[in-house]
């Protein structure tokens, strides 16, 4: 897909953000403060990343998980940018910007925060799961 069709399709913010390693503000995404039953998947190649069943409150201003359902849908890059040492996440196959991951012996299974923009995301409801095309991905729940 060209990029004036993509950013037409996903809007600006998403586009700036997934396309050009941009974050939105703190505490202003749509997901920051949001906990309902489902998934999340790379707003641009809808590959499935991270469930509800990971995600936490963390006042960090960004929606937090403690993993993504597979290692294998997501890529780590050393990232320097503005003067800070952090771990960029990218979604695997779209090679979206989704945020960065912190390992904070954090009071969770993993101890890392993955601290991901709202904007690079879509949130599949569990009861829509099955007629999106993510069935496979019910078992994830209780």
């Amino acid at each position: 897909m060209n990029k004036d069709k993509l950013r037409e399709e996903i809007g600006d913010l998403a586009f700036d953000i997934t396309q050009n390693n941009s974050t939105e503000r703190p505490f202003t995404g749509e997901y920051y403060d949001f906990f309902e039953k489902g998934i999340y998947v790379d707003i641009v190649g809808g590959e499935v990343l991270f469930s509800s069943e990971d995600k936490f409150y963390s006042p960090c201003g960004w929606p937090a998980f403690s993993k993504p359902i597979s290692e294998s849908s997501v890529t780590y890059l050393h990232d320097t940018s503005y003067g800070m040492r952090r771990t960029e996440v990218r979604s695997k196959e779209a090679d979206s910007h989704l945020g960065h991951v912190f390992d904070e012996n954090l009071d969770n299974e993993t101890g890392l925060r993955y601290c991901i923009n709202s904007a690079a995301l879509r949130f599949i409801p569990f009861e829509d799961m099955e007629k999106e095309g993510y069935g496979d991905y019910l078992h994830l729940f209780k």
